[in-house]
This record gives structure tokens, C-alpha cells and sequence, in this order.
């Protein structure tokens, strides 16, 4: 592409699309796809480093990929020490008072800059970098993939480097040249930029759907994979599964040994569910507010999560100072009726576990494998008198195995 108002409606293209994006991999893609389209190439890459790897990570692949190549490769990485302009030059030459400007690499060779002088005779090209040949891993990557020059720009993040920019064209397409590596540096800022702006929305994504004490799910995001489980178990029938516990004697913990004590519980029981959610494919752990958490599934049949929860119900008991949880389950895999609305389900689960609680169990009760349960969830507790009723006619009655009051 060429001509600076073309490339100025470029940048402003790039940035659009990547600003327009409402994932992290949706970024990337905008960003490897603006900047090969604004460098006239065929094909872009951005590549992460990560520093405690010690390798460059390929987030994606865009345009006319090679065989093997992926859009987004779950593995394809390569070690830093075979491309040392990632330690060397970005550090080295850049801390030195350079600048980290991109350069070009042929599938011949390096290119070869004429020497540009500046004002104090130095050759300039040698410290931007352009065309040094650094690295001759690429070159033997461009042949094998038939294409014929690559210019690198790398990416500067908060003042550190973040990866790089990589755009290729094929053999028998002009070389890129100064100009372009010029033009590739500055793309390589407009998408830092935009890398920049996608990681505070990611954050505040995380906040938003994140409990922050325990660090597992809220309430916001089970409703909203709830209500995803439900439409897909209605389009495929796949099973939904939910489990709903509530931490007993958290308020013994609080009046007795301090809300610090119990806000360590609700950490060590979240920790908990999250361990015992791994059992099962796709669960969703969370805490739905104060002491009461759920373990949603998509996909594992009821005896499998039913199983998962025993468990769950075990290693809570062994908490201390705790009480055990009560644990309350429903399950489309189990016979309880047309599950049209994640309300129903999560009524379900709910009287579920107010039926645990009542009894006292140390294990799950299911909905659909106990009658009453069924019956509770169909007519809902409509005051606070109800609610104490359903998990126990004596709000204070004290629990046979540790002698903890047994309501919160």
C-alpha cells in the first residue's frame, strides 16, 4: 500500500477494528489483519514473549496460512534463544538509546541497507536495526512456507517488550524496504495501544463476573452460563447439572472467632469446590453471595456430578472450624420434569439443598431421587418464616456431630 494518506486511513482502520473488538482473540486477529493488510502482505502473526518460558508464544496466525498453521495455535511456540533480537536488541540496543524499530528479513538472506549517516557520521541502519539479518530461523521458515520476505516489528507494552509483529509476503512480491519497516514500527504502536485497551476491559470483565474473595465465579456469571446450559439442553438435550451448597455455621465462625476466620473458611471452601469442579469437564464454580456457592456442569451425566458432589460434601466436613456444607442438586438427567428456564433448575437445586439442610445430611440431595424435593421447588418458600421452616423447624438447633448451631 502505498501513499501516506493511504497509510494514514490504515492506521485509523487498524485501530477501529481493534477498538470494535470485544475479546482478546478478536484483538489479535484485528490487529494481525490490519497490519498485514496496511503492509500490502499476505500473512501476519502476533506472538507474545513469555519471559518465565522463555519462549515467543503465536497468539495468531491471519491470511493465507501454510500448511500446519493455525488462526489460533494452542501450542506454537519458539524458545527466545533462537531469535536473540527479542533479548539482545530490545534490550541491549534499545536501553542503550536506541530505538525499537522494526526490520526486514528475505527468504534470500538479509537485506542489505545502504549505510545512512547521521549527524554524527554513525550508521543509522545499524541501530535501528533494519535489515540486520538477525535471525537465520526466519529465513529458513520463509522458504518453508514459500514466502518470500517478513518484515518484524516489536511490540512495547507499558515500557517493556510484549512480542512481536510479523507480516510476510510471498515469493515473487516486491521486498519490504526502509519505508515499510518504518511504517511496520508504527503500526507495531497503534497495536500495543490497542493490546493495552483490550487488557483493562478484560479486567474489568474479570471484576464484574469475579467473587472477589474467593476468586471463583458471582452470581452475574452463573446466570448468564446458566441460561446458556438451559438453551443448549433444549436444543440438544445435552445435561445440565447444578449444585447448590451452603456453608454451615458461618455465622458461629463470625460471632465466635471473627469475620476474619470466616472470610479464611469461605477462601478454603471456594478452593475446595474449585478442586472438586475440576473432576468434571466445563464446570463452573462460584459463589452466589454470603455462604452459599454452586458447581454448575454442561455435558457430565447426573451420576457422575452427583458423585462429584459426595465428594464436595466430604472434603467440606474436614474443614475447620467449620460445619460441612448443606448440598442441594438438580439435574436434567434425572427424572424432574421439562426444565424450559434456568429459574426452574436453579429452584430445583435450591430446595434441594434446603431439604440437606434440614436433615441434616452430610451428603447431596437430588432433586428428582427425593420426592419432596420436587414438591418444595413447586411451591417456593414465600416468607423469611417459610424459608427457616423448609431448612428446619428450630433456627437454633444445634448440629449432634460438632455441637455448632446449625443456622447461620
Amino acid at each position: 500500500m502505498g501513499g501516506d494518506d493511504a497509510r494514514l486511513r490504515a492506521v485509523v482502520s487498524l485501530a477501529q477494528a481493534m477498538a470494535a473488538a470485544h475479546t482478546p482473540r478478536g484483538c489479535w486477529r484485528a490487529a494481525a489483519l490490519g497490519a498485514c493488510e496496511a503492509l500490502g502482505g499476505s500473512f501476519a502473526a502476533l506472538s507474545v514473549w513469555e519471559r518465565g518460558r522463555g519462549r515467543l508464544r503465536v497468539l495468531v496466525n491471519a491470511g493465507a496460512r501454510a500448511q500446519g498453521e493455525e488462526e489460533f495455535p494452542d501450542e506454537e511456540t519458539y524458545p527466545v534463544h533462537q531469535f536473540p533480537e527479542i533479548t539482545e536488541f530490545l534490550h541491549e540496543r534499545w536501553a542503550g538509546g536506541g530505538e525499537p524499530d522494526a526490520w526486514v528479513e528475505t527468504a534470500d538472506g538479509p537485506v542489505e541497507p545502504e549505510p545512512e549517516a547521521d549527524a554524527g557520521g554513525a550508521d543509522v541502519a545499524g541501530a535501528h536495526g533494519y535489515g540486520r539479518g538477525y535471525c537465520h530461523q526466519r529465513v529458513a521458515a520463509l522458504r518453508r512456507r514459500g514466502r518470500g520476505c517478513c518484515v518484524v516489528a516489536p511490540i512495547v507494552l507499558h515500557g517493556r517488550a510484549w512480542g512481536e509483529l510479523y507480516v510476510a509476503r510471498p515469493v515473487g512480491e516486491p521486498v519490504f524496504d526502509r519505508r515499510d519497516a518504518d511504517f511496520a514500527t508504527v503500526l507495531a504502536a497503534v497495536v500495543a495501544a490497542g493490546i493495552s485497551q483490550t487488557e483493562r476491559l478484560e479486567e474489568v470483565r474479570k471484576l464484574a463476573f469475579t467473587d472477589p474473595l474467593t476468586g471463583l465465579a458471582n452470581r452475574r456469571a452463573v446466570d448468564m452460563r446458566l441460561d446458556e446450559a438451559v438453551e443448549r439442553h433444549r436444543e440438544d438435550g445435552s445435561v445440565v447439572s447444578l449444585v447448590v451448597c451452603d456453608l454451615n455455621g458461618l455465622k458461629w465462625v463470625n460471632d465466635t472467632h471473627g469475620h476474619a476466620v470466616g472470610d479464611r473458611l469461605l477462601e478454603r471452601f471456594g478452593s475446595v469446590l474449585s478442586r472438586c469442579g475440576a473432576m468434571l469437564p466445563g464446570a463452573l464454580a462460584a459463589r452466589l453471595g454470603g455462604d452459599e456457592f454452586c458447581l454448575l456442569t454442561l455435558g457430565p451425566g447426573a451420576d457422575e456430578v452427583i458423585a462429584v458432589a459426595a465428594e464436595l460434601c466430604a472434603r467440606a466436613a474436614e474443614l475447620e472450624p467449620g460445619n460441612g456444607v448443606a448440598c442441594g442438586l438438580a439435574s436434567t438427567g434425572d427424572p424432574i420434569g421439562p426444565v424450559v428456564s434456568a429459574r426452574r433448575l436453579f429452584r430445583l437445586a435450591d430446595a434441594a439443598q434446603y431439604r440437606a439442610k434440614a436433615a441434616r445430611s452430610r451428603r447431596p440431595v437430588v432433586a428428582g431421587r427425593d420426592g419432596e424435593v420436587i414438591r418444595l421447588a413447586d411451591s417456593p418458600p414465600k416468607s423469611a418464616h417459610d424459608r427457616r421452616r423448609l431448612r428446619g423447624s428450630v433456627p437454633e438447633a444445634t448440629d449432634s456431630v460438632r455441637g455448632q448451631p446449625d443456622d447461620h
